[in-house]
């Protein structure tokens, strides 16, 4: 009896059929009832950097210099441009809905685009089948159910935003290798949006822009079984996409900044802040100079976004590791081809493309990572681990599709397998919820003094005249301003200049108004030690209220004239 050929991977018909619509609804819901929770308890605004993240969008066009050159250095533009239409309205801005709101969108998106990858990789027809079908939501329920992203979501932070441009740039990559010829200009559109959103994505690009370069360089006969060949035109575009997002902020930063790597060795960089706090007696980071303990950091800072128990996040990882070792090393592949070749689960490996990237991140670029369970025994940094949410998600429905698939296996192991991760993923994500998941918790203990100050702040600024103009640092305090919703365009602070100018803007607004704060400003807002409180010590303004709070310095608002 003659072999039958092995079925070619092949790709959907209904991309968007009816199990994605429902996929869509029921993300939309949980997204925007997790938004409505935490918005109700005060918890979106947590993080000063969704506070800074907003503002930087606002002051784009709401600010005494208005204009795209306010987006600054050090973070990628692309959160704050998104951001942008939603905070024209000043009640979405005083809020934080109008950030809020890209990030739930990404989530959905996020949600979609992993049952998509998942769905694909493992179909083995044109029309999915029943295991790859059931593969594809549990990678879908636990990317989407996880606590952390659940939280991360409801704020505008960019942590779900790049996770959605990461997994549709691995998705269309997927379906490229599987014969759709405009996959691959989908997939550098997504590098490109995923470029100007996070630093993770220039690793990313890297990667997969090596990866297509050297299997399209390599003799074919060395290649056919991968199946990653593409026609030049349409490897040149995918090229150019991939790099355009670097190549753009790398000269916006040579322009304005002089320096094409401001955002790297700059003063507002995270090298730069690691000096501040060494010079200051710290030691340095968990990992600084060290890639293996760099890498141990992030893998637990992972662990700890999945699971709040410390015997959950060794299953974790040990099912993550099976259900690799399975893909690679069993006869029957869990993905559309059945015969020799591995295209059809590769473009999963690059799920884990974060592993390295943090791990030089911490090692070499000034990155911490702080976790409660390690010295320093603290919280910072701890949401990074969610970049490896997609990679597990993955992989558990991997062993999902083995047991549902496999014909060696007997009825009781098929049970026991999907038993097994349905229990680790519930427990797990049970357990996060009853603890308080992670990220929000790292919001809670680093920002809460702050954030009492700013509330402080906020109060008294509400009662100045509504006319007057300050005179204020905003990358202190800016939550204050924005609390007690006075108009950017009313405050002198450190961004009316033009940065061109180093170090200093002799002319500029800024520069100014600290060598005269009488003549420009009513009111000046002085954080102790910053330039502005020394410009009113110099010039003994009055002062009205002084504000302290525990770990915070002091707060002065002076009346200038």
């Amino acid at each position: 009896m003659p072999r039958s050929k092995p079925i070619t991977n092949a790709l959907p018909d209904y991309r968007w059929d009816s199990e994605v619509r429902l996929l869509l609804w029921l993300a939309t819901c949980v997204s925007v009832i997790a938004f409505l929770f935490y918005f109700k308890h005060g918890e979106v605004l947590l993080y000063g950097d969704a506070v800074a993240h907003l503002n930087i969008a606002r002051r784009v066009f709401d600010s005494k210099t208005p204009g795209l050159l306010q987006l600054g250095t050090v973070w990628l533009p692309l959160p704050h441009l998104l951001m942008i239409p939603f905070l024209l309205s000043t009640q979405m801005w005083r809020t934080g809905v109008g950030g809020s709101i890209p990030s739930m969108m990404a989530y959905v998106l996020g949600v979609v685009g992993i049952f998509r990858l998942v769905r694909g990789v493992f179909s083995r027809r044109v029309e999915p089948d029943a295991p790859a079908r059931v593969a594809a939501w549990s990678a879908a329920l636990i990317y989407g159910l996880n606590p952390n992203l659940i939280y991360m979501q409801s704020t505008a932070m960019g942590e779900s935003l790049y996770l959605a441009f990461f997994i549709w740039a691995v998705a269309y990559f997927s379906e490229s290798a599987r014969g759709d010829s405009k996959a691959l200009t989908k997939c550098g559109l997504c590098l490109a949006a995923a470029c100007l959103t996070r630093y993770d994505g220039w690793f990313l690009a890297v990667a997969m822009a090596g990866a297509v370069l050297i299997l399209n360089i390599l003799p074919r006969d060395a290649t056919a079984r991968f199946g990653f060949r593409f026609p030049r035109a349409a490897l040149a575009r995918f090229i150019f996409l991939a790099a355009v997002g670097p190549i753009l902020w790398l000269t916006y930063n040579g322009i304005v900044y002089r320096n094409p790597l401001e955002f790297e060795n700059g003063p507002y960089s995270a090298k730069a802040i690691e000096r501040k706090t060494q010079t200051a007696g710290n030691i340095g980071h968990p990992g600084s100079g060290n890639p293996e303990v760099a890498g141990l950091y992030f893998l637990k800072s992972a662990e700890i976004n999945l699971a709040d128990n410390e015997w959950l996040q060794r299953a974790w990882i040990l099912l993550a590791v099976v259900a690799m070792a399975a893909a690679a090393f069993t006869r029957y592949k869990v993905g559309a081809n059945e015969g020799s070749s591995h295209a059809a689960w590769l473009p999963l490996l690059f799920l884990l493309v974060p592993i390295p990237f943090y791990i030089l991140s911490v090692a070499y670029g000034g990155v911490p990572i702080f976790v409660p369970t390690w010295w320093p025994m603290s919280h910072y940094n701890v949401r990074y681990g969610l970049q490896l949410l997609p990679a597990f998600a993955a992989a558990f429905s991997i062993l999902v599709c083995l047991a549902v698939r496999s014909d060696g296996l007997n009825q009781r192991v098929r049970a026991t397998i999907l038993a097994l991760v349905f229990a680790v993923v519930s427990v797990s994500y049970v357990s996060v919820w009853y603890a308080t998941p992670e990220s929000l918790k790292e919001a809670q203990v680093n920002m809460r003094s702050r954030n009492q100050l700013e509330a402080q702040l906020a109060v008294w600024l509400s009662k100045l005249p509504p006319d007057s103009t300050l005179l204020m640092y905003l990358g202190d305090h800016v939550g204050a301003v924005q609390q007690a919703g006075i108009p950017l365009r009313r405050v002198i602070n450190e961004g009316n200049h033009r940065v061109w100018k180093q170090p200093d803007d002799l002319d500029g607004l800024w520069e100014r108004a600290l060598a005269d704060p009488a003549q420009y400003a009513d009111y000046v807002v002085a954080s102790e030690g910053d330039a502005v409180w020394q410009s009113a010590r110099a010039h003994r303004l009055p002062a009205l209220v002084v504000l302290h709070t525990t770990s915070q310095p002091a707060v002065v608002l002076y009346r200038a004239r």
